[in-house]
């Protein structure tokens, strides 16, 4: 069992999803249509959250004993959760950043530093540490229903952990709203980016399920994936 999961994004026409540029050529659309999606649980990815929430200086531990096995900590039991993908252990949550309406819960593969572990509990904090070298997802997906009681949620970026739910077979639901202008710039971040190349790549397949444009030019489409797609 897992939670049904929607990839919810705002993007440029040319598919760029860079913050500092779509900010300026959308409104309050992504976050209206982001409440009618009813997903109480959103996740956002490290380097998402080093530019928005801890900056990037990374946590440093004395003692980087990895945890080394699978381990779960409720620290508050909630209808929702702000979620983070962070596999090293090294975002650098204070007692000042971490505060939020909704309670963090941080996803860590086993090879972060059990110091790490121990600071997220001091902090109130509730985590998953699964995947020997990476995150496991998948694991991670059941545990966050069996656990902690998330039915719905929304991966929110950026495009490296959507690529990680795509590739995991997670997503239920891909909703990206495109905003009337352009980005352009080289080597800005997609909305699904670093999926691995092969010489029997092949895309992955959508069903439009809606399509709809707002007020403001905003194109707002949602799409299921193929059976091929999901695990």
């Amino acid at each position: 069992m897992k939670p049904y999961i929607v990839c919810h994004m705002m993007q440029s026409v040319d598919g760029r999803i860079a913050c500092d540029i779509v900010d300026k050529i959308s409104g309050d659309e992504y976050y209206t249509a982001l409440e009618s999606l009813d997903c109480p649980t959103t996740v956002e990815g490290k380097v998402t959250l080093q530019l928005h929430v801890t900056g990037f200086d990374p946590y440093t531990p004395d003692d980087a004993t990895p945890v080394g096995q699978e381990e779960v900590y409720v620290a508050c039991p909630s209808d929702g959760y702000a979620i983070s993908v962070d596999s090293a252990g090294t975002l650098l949550w204070t007692a000042d950043n971490c505060q939020t309406d909704t309670p963090r819960l941080c996803l860590v593969s086993e090879r972060a530093p059990r110091e790490y572990l121990a600071r997220l509990r001091r902090l109130g904090l509730s985590y998953i540490a699964t995947g020997k070298e990476q995150m496991d997802l998948r694991r991670a997906a059941g545990l966050l229903a069996e656990r902690f009681g998330v039915k719905r949620m929304a991966v929110v970026g950026g495009g490296k952990v959507n690529a990680g739910f795509l590739d995991a077979g997670l997503l239920d639901e891909i909703s990206v709203m495109t905003a009337p202008g352009i980005d352009g710039r080289t080597g800005q971040p997609a909305l699904f980016d670093g999926r691995t190349d092969s010489p029997t790549f092949l895309p992955l397949g959508l069903t439009c399920q809606s399509c709809q444009v707002l007020d403001n030019g905003v194109i707002w489409a949602r799409y299921t994936l193929a059976s091929s797609a999901k695990g």
